[in-house]
């Protein structure tokens, strides 16, 4: 399988690629800390970390592509 957002070589029948799923694992993880301390909701957090400048580029192209799905 490939990754839907670079196409590389998935594992497991995963979605994404080792890199960009750890991008999401860690977007996914670190959301409850994110809620918790400002009451943000999921699309309101993946907003803040697409324009965060220091947001690294896999997390912000899993990022856009949760808000895409959203929609």
């Amino acid at each position: 399988m490939k990754c839907k957002l670079c196409n590389r070589e998935t594992k497991n029948k995963s979605e994404y690629c080792e890199l960009h799923g750890k991008a999401y694992a860690n977007i996914v993880e670190k959301f409850e800390t994110w809620k918790k301390a400002s009451g943000t909701s999921w699309e309101e957090y993946l907003n803040e970390l697409v324009k965060n400048p220091f947001t690294g580029v896999w997390a912000k192209e899993v990022a856009e592509q949760l808000l895409k799905k959203e929609e």
